[in-house]
C-alpha cells in the first residue's frame, strides 16, 4: 500500500513552519510517504479527490484545521455512505472505531485513513496509521554508486530485500534497505557491514548518529562557517543530543572577523583569498583555539549567485576539519543555486568529519 499525505488547509500551504513541522512528525513515524497533495478550503475538487483515494487501496493521513475537522468528516461520511456521531467530544464518522483526541482511524474497503488536525502553535496530535518495521537505512562513503550496486545487489538476493541506492554528494551513498516477505534486514545490514567495515555506517540520520558517536565516546566538535552562514550549525542544533556534543560555533563572514575571532593571519588572507585552503586550515584551527573541541569544521566559499571571478568562480568552496592531530582541507566546484551550493558545502563537512576518524564512526 502506497501512503498518500494530504493537506486541506489555506495555512499548510501559506505558513511553511507549520506544514514542515507536520511534515516531520508523520517521517519519525512511517517509513516513506509516497505523495503529498494540498488542498485550500475551497477547492471544489476535494470531494471527488477524497472519494477516488477512499476506493483506492492507499493508506491516506489527512491533515486539516480544528475548524474544518467535522466538514472533512462529513466528505468522507457521503463517500463512504456514513453518518458521524459524537466521540470524545469530536464528530466524526461511526465507523470510525480507533480515535485518539484531534485524531481518528477509518478503514474503508481496501484503504484506511488517519484524519487528524492541527493549528499553528499546537502539539502534533497522535499518529494512528500502524507502520510495519521493515524499512532501514545505511550510508556508504568512498564508494561510487556503481560499485556499491555490484557489491550490494548479490548480498540483497540472498537475503530477500530490495535495496535503493542514492547519490548525496561524491562518495556519499545512502541505501534505502525494504524487505520483502521473507526478507531479513538485520542479516543484509550485518553481510554488508562485513564486506565493507570502514565504509558503512548504519543510521536513518547521519546527524543523530554522529550526535550519538560522540556523546558516547565523551567528544566534542565546533564550527568556523563564513558562506554557509550557520547552516552547518543548524544541521545539528534541530536534533536533540546536540548540546552534548556542540561546543560552539564562530560564522566569521567578513575577514575582520576571520582575523579576529580566529586568528587567521592577514598575510595569508592578502596572499590566498579568504576562499581558499589555506585560510579554512587556520580557521579550523583559530576554532580549536577558542573551544574545547575535539574536532573542528570551517567552510569559507563563493554560494552565489554573483561575486564569483574567473580565477574563483560562484559555487567555489572550501571545507576543512581538523583533530588534534591532523587536519584536512579540500577544494570544491559545486554546481546549483545559492541554497544548494550552501547545503553540499555542509554535506562535504559532515562527509569529512566522519572520515577523519573512521575508529570512532566506522567501528562498532
Amino acid at each position: 500500500m502506497k501512503t498518500h499525505l494530504i493537506f486541506i488547509g489555506n495555512k499548510f500551504i501559506y505558513n511553511s513552519s507549520l506544514k514542515e513541522y507536520v511534515t516531520r512528525e508523520i517521517e519519525k513515524k512511517i517509513d516513506f510517504i509516497d505523495s503529498i497533495t494540498y488542498f485550500k478550503e475551497s477547492d471544489n475538487s476535494l470531494f471527488l479527490y477524497l472519494e477516488e483515494e477512499l476506493n483506492s487501496s492507499n493508506k491516506l493521513i489527512i491533515v486539516t484545521t480544528k475548524q474544518h475537522f467535522s466538514t472533512i468528516g462529513k466528505l468522507i461520511c457521503t463517500a463512504t455512505s456514513d453518518n458521524q456521531v459524537l466521540k470524545d467530544n469530536m464528530l466524526i464518522p461511526s465507523k470510525a472505531n480507533v480515535f485518539e483526541k484531534a485524531s481518528y482511524l477509518l478503514e474503508y474497503k481496501n484503504s484506511v485513513a488517519n484524519v487528524l488536525h492541527v493549528d499553528e502553535m499546537e502539539k502534533m496530535p497522535e499518529i494512528l496509521l500502524h507502520f510495519e518495521d521493515s524499512k532501514a537505512t545505511i550510508h556508504l562513503f568512498d564508494e561510487d554508486k556503481e560499485s556499491a550496486q555490484a557489491l550490494l545487489t548479490p548480498i540483497s538476493q540472498t537475503y530477500d530485500v530490495t535495496v535503493n541506492m542514492v547519490k548525496i554528494i561524491d562518495g556519499w551513498i545512502q541505501v534505502d534497505i525494504r524487505s520483502k516477505k521473507y526478507g531479513n534486514i538485520s542479516k543484509f545490514i550485518h553481510s554488508a557491514k562485513q564486506l565493507l567495515p570502514n565504509k558503512l555506517i548504519g543510521a536513518a540520520c547521519i546527524i543523530t548518529y554522529i550526535i550519538d558517536r560522540l556523546t558516547n565516546h565523551q567528544k566534542k566538535v565546533s564550527f568556523a562557517e563564513s558562506c554557509t552562514g550557520g547552516l552547518l550549525t543548524y544541521y545539528f542544533t534541530q536534533k536533540n543530543g546536540a548540546s552534548n556534543i556542540l561546543d560552539g560555533s564562530l560564522v566569521t563572514y567578513s575577514n575582520t572577523l576571520k582575523e579576529n575571532w580566529l586568528g587567521v593571519n592577514e598575510d595569508t588572507l592578502a596572499n590566498y583569498g579568504a576562499v581558499s585552503n589555506e585560510v579554512v586550515a587556520q580557521m579550523s584551527e583559530g576554532a580549536m583555539n577558542v573551544s574545547s573541541a575535539d574536532y573542528t569544521l570551517s567552510i569559507s566559499g563563493i554560494a552565489g549567485d554573483s561575486g564569483g571571478t574567473d580565477e574563483k568562480p560562484v559555487g567555489t568552496v572550501h571545507v576543512g576539519v581538523r583533530t588534534a592531530l591532523q587536519h584536512v582541507e579540500l577544494h570544491l566546484k559545486l554546481n546549483g543555486d545559492r541554497n544548494y551550493v550552501q547545503h553540499q558545502s555542509v554535506l562535504y563537512a559532515i562527509k569529512m568529519l566522519l572520515l577523519i576518524d573512521k575508529e570512532i564512526f566506522f567501528k562498532i
